[in-house]
């Protein structure tokens, strides 16, 4: 669904739908300040005082490309977790000393939901992304910091992060998608935020009031499941230009040394989850389909008592993205997977379909990775065109002797 530019200003906000943006070519193109009444037309955190000289907030507007490498935004459209950066993304400031005080808004809303009683004074958080040519935006929806699944020690956590050799912090926040049904979220409920906040509980979501009753364990979220298809070549190699530079890189720094790429693989591997523990490389000679052998832990969060390790078993393929892992060696992964032990398929390509079929369709435990979930992995791990090689050198360099004796092989 689309809302064209000149309707914008009697519109409502309806889940994902999109608002066109003008064409003039200036600002005035900007469709959330027609949309949203008194909407600041730009930045990420887009917030409105009530005009009850309160000095509280009546809305806050987060805004996200989606396309940022450093600060990757994403929204779980099958748990309705959304994670948000904040907006000291430069060297040179204190954590909350910045233009737009976004971050101070993060630390005001997660202290409010973490002490749990001013709640009527949380404001809602109405979320949009960029969307197609120009200014148009999508409408992702309305959200509620935190979430039942997450502690309140994670929803909001401050890091450190490296740019040009200097240091500073930022935060990475989590909120809620609320689940608001078939119905829009009227214009007259926004007005009221701002103008009679008094009474706009009468115009407010259900889901939204629930939240202010009952704070955390009030949080109900939009899940859409997901239906599985076996995905697309385009969709399984799928990434941007900085994800495709990394993945060549990869794929160029192994070209003449394939098992090199069993360590790597550890590594992206305990990137993506830290839980996955105590890879240990198999020899080659004895490696029966499997590339390398660790551990997932499952922990209780206390000291008390040990985590259950489940075993798995690893097999890494460095491949162009001209080449496929097919049936033979997806089969030979799920044939050397022992009782109780699971599998992961990695690869710098994509999977055959009939592959992925066998996988699917009889049910193997068999975690697929491909050369998309490698480039995000990277993203959100900070490592891109500019240092992976250092990353992928540090790599080597730990596993010195593996190079050494495939260098002795290849002179037999």
């Amino acid at each position: 669904m689309e809302v064209a530019f000149n309707d914008l200003e009697t519109s409502d906000l309806i889940v994902d739908c999109i608002y066109r943006g003008g064409n003039s070519g200036n600002a005035g193109d900007e469709p959330l300040p027609r949309l949203i009444p008194r909407c600041e037309a730009s930045g990420g955190f887009r917030k409105k005082l009530r005009e009850d000289d309160s000095g509280k907030y009546a809305y806050v507007v987060l805004y996200t490309t989606m396309s940022e490498l450093e600060w990757p935004d994403y929204l779980d459209e099958e748990t309705g977790v959304f994670r948000y950066y904040g907006d000291n993304r430069h060297p040179g400031k204190e954590l909350t000393d910045t233009k737009k005080k976004g971050n101070a808004v993060l630390e005001m809303v997660f202290a409010l939901l973490n002490e749990g009683c001013h709640l009527d004074d949380m404001p809602p958080f109405f979320i949009f992304k960029k969307a197609g040519e120009g200014r148009d935006a999508q409408f992702l929806g309305l959200a509620a910091p935190g979430n039942p699944q997450i502690s309140p020690d994670k929803d909001l956590v401050a890091f450190w992060r490296t740019v040009k050799e200097k240091r500073f912090q930022n935060y990475e926040a989590y909120f809620t998608v609320l689940n608001t049904g078939k119905t829009p979220i009227s214009r007259q409920w926004i007005e009221s935020l701002i103008y009679d906040h008094e009474n706009n509980l009468q115009y407010a979501p259900e889901v939204w009031k629930k939240f202010l009753r009952e704070g955390r364990s009030g949080i109900v979220a939009l899940k859409a499941p997901k239906i599985f298809k076996v995905p697309s070549r385009y969709e399984q190699l799928q990434s941007d230009v900085e994800g495709e530079r990394c993945l060549e890189a990869i794929r160029n720094h192994y070209r003449d040394f394939e098992q090199g790429f069993e360590a790597c693989a550890t590594n992206i591997i305990s990137k993506m989850d830290t839980n996955f523990v105590d890879f240990s490389l198999t020899r080659p000679w004895r490696d029966g389909g499997r590339d390398a052998i660790g551990y997932y832990a499952i922990k209780t969060g206390g000291k008390a008592n040990y985590p259950l390790k489940i075993d798995c078993a690893l097999e890494a393929k460095c491949y162009s993205k001209d080449t496929s892992v097919r049936v033979p060696q997806m089969s030979r992964l799920i044939s050397r997977i022992r009782y109780r032990q699971f599998g992961i398929m990695i690869t710098t390509s994509f999977v055959d379909s009939n592959a992925y079929k066998e996988v699917v369709e009889d049910g193997h435990p068999i975690l697929i990775v491909t050369a998309t979930d490698i480039a995000s992995i990277l993203r959100n791990n900070a490592i891109n065109s500019g240092n992976i090689n250092d990353w992928l050198n540090s790599i080597d360099a730990r596993n010195i002797r593996l190079l050494e004796y495939y260098k002795r092989l290849s002179k037999v």
